[in-house]
């Protein structure tokens, strides 16, 4: 999704920094997950109103184990997963500023996104398929300035 995961313009929260090699069909695979900061996206560590720009970007796959080359470099969504983004929305929104923006990201491989969308309190704005099979969903949310 970056085009450069360094800028200094740019935060990277994950709630886990690892690296790990798997054997797949096609050959080693490697992932590298290297957050600037580790934080959980349903609790963030910043004030309210910090940022202008916000982008979520959560697991996708309901399943309660981490398996499979995806599931583990990307996460999963176990448990009570709606209540999880629900609450993922209303922490993006609370440290966005007034008119801030919210870009969220989904790959409805699992879920669709007519089913997510109704998670954030927030109406989107517009939104954007992509992919060969134009399974992801890039929507935009501007925080009403109340």
């Amino acid at each position: 999704m970056w085009f450069n995961k360094h800028d200094p313009r740019a935060m990277f929260a994950d709630r886990r920094r690892e690296y790990w090699k798997m054997e797949h069909p096609s050959g080693t695979r490697t992932a590298n997950i290297d957050p600037d900061i580790i934080a959980d996206f349903t609790s963030l560590p910043f004030p309210d109103d910090s940022f202008a720009l916000v982008v979520m970007d959560p697991p996708h796959i309901p399943q309660e184990t981490c398996t499979g080359m995806v599931v583990r470099q990307y996460g999963h969504l176990a448990g009570e997963w709606k209540e999880m983004l629900r609450q993922g929305f209303r922490e993006c929104f609370r440290v966005l500023r007034p008119d801030g923006t919210l870009i969220f990201k989904w790959n409805e491989v699992r879920v669709p996104i007519k089913d997510i969308l109704p998670l954030s309190d927030v109406p989107p704005l517009f939104g954007h398929k992509s992919g060969k099979f134009m399974q992801t969903h890039w929507v935009a949310f501007i925080k009403p300035n109340i």
